[in-house]
């Protein structure tokens, strides 16, 4: 099993900035790929970064230029840095990581339980 938490989520006026955290516990072999989704109210979960093992990164178009993820692998953490926000970035933001689990080195998906993003004057 593979437990991830979250923190950082809040309330931030536009163009303020916020960092997200995903700590990733548990049997891991290694994390292959890991990244941050969001959803808003009524509409799909969409992809806001990835990041993979070998530090490659991928952005959505709608964050490039404000947001940048990073990882640390010696933690197996994975962060989001906001900057710019706007309030169209309101979501709930989870973690997802998916990578070898130790034991078998078996496959896992996991995901955060979310937190909340809130942009508002």
């Amino acid at each position: 099993q593979v437990q991830l938490v979250e923190s950082g989520g809040g309330l931030v006026q536009p163009g303020g900035s916020l960092r997200l955290s995903c700590a990733a516990s548990g049997s891991i072999f290694v994390i292959n790929v890991c990244g941050w989704y969001r959803q808003a109210p009524g509409s799909q979960r969409e992809l806001v970064a990835l990041s993979t093992h070998a530090g490659s990164a991928k952005l959505a178009d709608s964050v490039k230029g404000r947001f940048t993820i990073s990882r640390d692998n010696t933690k197996n953490t994975v962060y989001l840095q906001m900057s710019s926000l706007k309030p169209e970035d309101t979501a709930v933001y989870y973690c997802n990581a998916q990578g070898l689990e130790t034991g078998g080195l078996r496959p896992f998906n996991y995901w955060g339980q979310g937190t909340q993003v809130t942009v508002s004057s």
